[in-house]
């Protein structure tokens, strides 16, 4: 019952509502794609959205807190091409 109850209400879909939809989504998408591509270029990929650093590996820019758990903190700019700074 609940399916065929489904798709009566999938038959009922406005297909220009629907276009429209997803017009929208896309658009949000496409935005937060070009800000991702823009910022990509500066900010290091391993630097989280509280400036601590995720790599797994050393770079000169990670500043180590007194608690050994923690990440350590990213002491680089985004104003600098972070790439030579990693350990290699």
């Amino acid at each position: 019952m609940a399916n065929e109850q489904a798709r009566d209400e999938n038959t009922k879909m406005d297909p220009d509502k629907a276009r429209a939809s997803l017009d929208r989504l896309y658009n949000i998408y496409r935005d937060i794609a070009e800000t991702a591509d823009e910022v990509m270029q500066t900010r290091c990929p391993y630097k989280d959205a509280a400036s601590r650093c995720t790599a797994k590996f050393g770079c000169r820019n990670q500043f180590f807190t007194s608690d050994p758990t923690s990440l350590p903190a990213c002491a680089g700019s985004d104003l600098i091409d972070y790439r030579d700074a990693w350990d290699t």
